[in-house]
């Protein structure tokens, strides 16, 4: 996306992953202590969402951070996750903590991501 181009009125003429990078953007600009960012990557390849990751752990350490995502690689160095079903909350720990229980929804949930991810890489 070249920097050239004239912005509409909100950034109607852009599609949803450079408003999505923008937005994230103003939010490093403010240094906010609490961050909410509800499915702040959906829009955006795999590569920049683990990019961002990176860049909102490092840039925002001191602050409190609460990620709504889809994404097992969005959440899963989070120090706490809260895995929600139909509404209701199924479970809540440390991803690491809930990874090492048999039972767990989200060790399922991590297992599954990683198999269909080994299958679509063609590493069967």
């Amino acid at each position: 996306m070249s920097l050239a181009p004239t912005v509409t009125d909100d950034g109607e003429n852009w599609s949803v992953g450079p408003r999505q990078l923008f937005c994230l953007g103003r939010v490093l600009l403010k240094r906010n202590r609490v961050l909410v960012l509800d499915e702040a990557t959906a829009s955006i390849d795999n590569t920049t969402d683990a990019i961002l990751q990176r860049v909102i752990r490092e840039e925002f350490m001191d602050s409190t951070v609460v990620t709504v995502a889809h994404r097992i690689p969005t959440v899963i160095d989070s120090d706490t996750v809260m895995a929600v079903i139909d509404g209701f909350l199924k479970e809540f720990d440390q991803p690491a903590k809930l990874q090492d229980k048999s039972s767990s929804f989200f060790a399922r949930l991590v297992a599954e991501y990683w198999s269909h991810s080994q299958n679509a890489l063609g590493k069967h």
